[in-house]
């Protein structure tokens, strides 16, 4: 889940210095002979505690958990002051060398604006890898604003808008052959408590003219197939990952009304040296009305993925329409040979079609660096602090208790 905080601008142009000049030492020395060191380390050695001895056969046959939890205070232009708790745990079903992890997310957060958020996004895999489980569950108050429809509005163009809104979506799939997966599942989105709040109550906003209710409901099964040859989602070394999800919502299940949806997510990680961990990974998220209208919170928009890591750079529901095309790249670096410490530095452009023309026209880019401090070397949960500038005004300081993609 990310969180956003305005800071100075210099921070990205600072982290990648650091880093591209720090990068060689990395690269000129075998990583793997050097005992690797997260922030327990750390803070055994300021207590005087002892690290609990595991030999190699035990750690390798270690199934966890393996928990890390990060409680932070923060501030964002969309929620003012908050606070929240997010925990990451990580666990292997069964322990082998071609294991796959999985990873339970659970975040919480509460702010001065009174928007409470509560987050449970789960990726479990079974013995053998057998089954592949999906599951993004969340319970939110969230009075926020709404910018509109397309790629081409502006942050002036905001209105108040509050809602509750509870999401159900889990997908079963199974192993069809080495690393490929087909299966189903069901998704319920419902809205509730909806308020649209104007300045001028003559204004006709998009919203006013696409249409809303004061509730709305979207229930229907989804058809999913994965490709996922990655052995730790948390921080991929390399591999691929591709997810696509037709979802059917229908009156017979309670939906408002009959419309589908079509995700295609897909992610490769290459890493560009056997003598460092340095990873460039690429990213390609589209999400497309294939039949229908979906009520205006069910719309495709920027940051409404699971993990809500879409368009670094911009606010939550920035950006909104019928189709969602997106794409990013980050590299990723060792600044200390230890793993404690590291940097990223990424680019993102995302594009909306205009309302109600369906013509892409415009696209919208955002850049930004960051860095990583190593919070457990036995999950390889990464703290990461992302600063990303977009265009017309946007900027948003971001941080994940594991990696953004």
């Amino acid at each position: 889940m990310k969180i956003q905080i305005n800071i100075g601008s210099l921070f990205p142009i600072l982290i990648l210095y650091y880093g591209l000049i720090n990068t060689s030492v990395a690269q000129n020395s075998k990583t793997d002979t050097i005992p690797q060191v997260d922030i327990g380390n750390y803070i055994r050695g300021i207590t005087g505690i002892k690290e609990k001895a595991i030999n190699d056969t035990s750690y390798k046959k270690s199934r966890g958990p393996f928990t890390t939890i990060l409680p932070y205070p923060g501030y964002s232009s969309v929620s003012g002051f908050f606070f929240g708790v997010t925990n990451n745990i990580s666990f292997y079903t069964l322990r082998t060398d071609s294991s796959k992890m999985s990873v339970i997310l659970v975040s919480d957060q509460y702010s001065q604006n009174n928007q409470l958020v509560n987050v449970i996004n789960s990726n479990i895999w079974t013995n053998d890898n057998k089954f592949n489980l999906i599951g993004d569950f969340s319970y939110s108050i969230f009075p926020t604003n709404t910018y509109g429809l397309g790629s081409t509005s502006l942050l002036t163009d905001a209105t108040s808008i509050d809602y509750d809104h509870l999401r159900i979506d889990e997908a079963v799939m199974r192993k069809i052959s080495n690393n490929f997966y087909i299966g189903g599942g069901y998704n319920l989105d419902y809205f509730w408590n909806i308020k649209e709040l104007k300045d001028n109550e003559n204004q006709i906003t998009d919203l006013d003219q696409y249409g809303y209710s004061p509730k709305s409901t979207a229930s229907g099964f989804t058809i999913n197939a994965e490709y996922d040859n990655r052995l730790n989602s948390n921080n991929p070394e390399n591999g691929s990952f591709v997810n696509l999800q037709i979802r059917d919502n229908t009156s017979i299940l309670g939906s408002d009304n009959d419309w589908k949806s079509l995700v295609l997510d897909a992610r490769h990680y290459f890493k560009l040296s056997d003598e460092s961990d340095n990873v460039l990974a690429v990213w390609s998220y589209d999400w497309l009305t294939i039949d229908g209208t979906p009520p205006y919170l069910d719309l495709p928009s920027i940051g409404e993925d699971a993990y809500n890591n879409t368009a670094r750079g911009y606010v939550q529901g920035r950006y909104r329409g019928l189709e969602f095309l997106y794409a990013e790249a980050e590299y990723r670096f060792r600044i200390l040979n230890n793993g404690f410490l590291g940097g990223v530095a990424f680019g993102n452009a995302s594009s909306f079609p205009e309302y109600p023309n369906h013509k892409f026209t415009n696209i919208d880019p955002a850049i930004g660096a960051g860095l990583r401090i190593k919070m457990n070397k036995k999950s390889n949960v990464n703290l990461c602090m992302d600063y990303a500038i977009g265009i017309n005004g946007s900027k948003s300081f971001i941080f994940n208790l594991r990696e953004v993609f």
